[in-house]
């Protein structure tokens, strides 16, 4: 069967690269976690994009790709860079009002809405039922590993978990985005710098209104994990993801970030020695089952 390239399924090397994105993400949690003490989350934020995009511009630069020249990206850059900052602000605020719990449930309903705007602007890349059944299996297992959240004890945890949909929401988009668009058709360098560029100045304000500062220097702990965020997770795996979404099925590959939060406890337990409950093997098995299902040739 031919697959047009925005609908082609994951080949062996894509799923491995994917697998070890998420496993890098993961552990971007833990990183976020040991450096939040003494570097706020949003002057994580700005600064790690601040770096990135020294860095990828560097690289750019380096390898003599052209990144000022007029080719029609600029809307779509623009939104793509705005839908990424709005996806972290409100993660990172709404973080203050729920539990770290109920969030991850809420910030990984994005695969969902990445599958229903392929269905909008990506007619070649859609889900079958048996796909659709996949996905679903997936997140009943990150339910599995972090428990349903019951409904909101205060207004301000239900503005809280309408936040971190709303950051689902922004992430899907982004994806869409990156890929329905004159995006799709330029260097993933380039993507990469139009949402680092307009990020790092948002989340800066960001951090500026919301009263953050840093009032010590931080320790070589936090520094580490700070410079692991902006030099490897932002400056490498973000434009590798944005690679592979140009190259392969949107759809597919936002479900194998069900595998994420499932390595951040993992690496919580590891790093932090942080408590596995004996339902994180069942919801290891559910995301497991739901991801061959996602990934079944038609």
């Amino acid at each position: 069967m031919l697959y047009s390239p925005q609908s082609r399924p994951l080949d062996a090397l894509a799923i491995a690269v994917t697998i070890a994105l998420c496993l890098t993400w993961g552990f971007n949690q833990v990183a976020v976690k040991l450096a939040i003490h003494d570097i706020p989350p949003l002057i994580q934020g700005a600064g790690r994009s601040a770096i990135a995009a020294v860095l990828v511009a560097a690289y750019a630069r380096l390898r003599k790709i052209p990144l000022l020249k007029s080719d029609g990206t600029l809307g779509a850059g623009l939104l793509a860079g705005l839908l990424f900052a709005i996806e972290f602000l409100l993660v990172y605020r709404g973080l203050l009002w729920t539990t770290a719990t109920r969030a991850v449930l809420f910030l990984y309903t994005a695969p969902f809405f990445v599958v229903v705007g392929s269905r909008l602007f990506i007619p070649s890349d859609h889900f079958f039922p048996a796909q659709w059944l996949g996905l679903l299996i997936s997140f009943i297992g990150i339910a599995i590993a972090f428990g349903l959240p019951t409904p909101a004890a205060d207004p301000r945890q239900m503005l809280g978990d309408l936040m971190l949909l709303g950051a689902a929401v922004a992430w899907g988009a982004t994806t869409i985005v990156i890929k329905a668009s004159r995006l799709s058709r330029i260097s993933v360098e380039k993507t990469a710098l139009y949402q680092l560029v307009i990020s790092a100045p948002i989340l800066a304000i960001g951090a500026v209104i919301l009263g953050e500062r840093i009032d010590s220097m931080p320790s070589a702990l936090a520094i580490g994990a700070f410079v692991y965020q902006a030099v490897w997770v932002v400056s490498v795996s973000f434009v590798v993801w944005f690679a592979l979404i140009l190259r392969y099925s949107a759809n597919r590959l936002s479900a194998f970030t069900f595998l994420t939060p499932l390595f951040g406890v993992a690496a919580g337990h590891l790093v932090l020695n942080e408590p596995l409950t004996p339902a994180f093997a069942l919801a290891v098995a559910f995301v497991a089952v739901g991801l061959v299902l996602v990934n079944r040739p038609r």
